[in-house]
């Protein structure tokens, strides 16, 4: 398999995505457990604004992506109860971050929103012992009104050539 920098075209370099959003989630904590907000409108550019949600579980080791989208924010909450290692890659070749990388640890010990807008190409492997949780909360509905679309995304998963390597 290719190495970061091998592959088509030219090398990522390690930055910050523009339109990429990160915020840190605060935990209200009293003796029945926890509580944090996950979507506020009134914190939100409205483009963005959920279309549905859904939950999915990762297990340890496994990973999602790289993929991206051509239409679609994807508004992701990473709460735990594991950690997970998110990298993302602007694929726009209009934006000013253009070829850039960018990685971080988010979950149980980190918990984030993370905010995805369309063309940054995304993955995330679970790195904790244990399964773990992501609500996603993208501004489009999958394959559309009544599932009736095709579905928004470009998978970068069985290309041997993609640039999008995450070891």
């Amino acid at each position: 398999m290719a190495k970061m920098g091998e592959g088509v075209g030219q090398a990522f370099q390690e930055g910050v995505i523009l339109g990429v959003e990160v915020r840190l989630l605060k935990k209200h904590q009293d003796s029945r457990g926890w509580l944090t907000e996950i979507f506020r409108a009134d914190e939100i550019n409205s483009r963005i604004n959920p279309a549905m949600a859904y939950v999915s579980e990762t297990l340890p080791g496994a990973t999602r992506g790289p993929h991206e989208h051509v239409a679609q924010t994807d508004y992701f909450c990473f709460l735990g109860p594991s950690t997970f290692r998110l990298i993302l890659w602007d694929n726009r070749v209009t934006s000013p971050s253009y070829r850039i990388r960018q990685e971080l640890l988010v979950g149980e010990e980190n918990p984030s929103i993370v905010i995805v807008p369309e063309g940054v190409v995304h993955a995330y492997r679970n790195v904790g012992d244990k399964p773990g949780w992501v609500i996603n909360c993208p501004n489009r509905l999958y394959a559309g009104n009544g599932r009736k679309e095709p579905v928004d995304e470009i998978r970068h998963e069985s290309d041997p050539n993609t640039p999008f390597i995450i070891d």
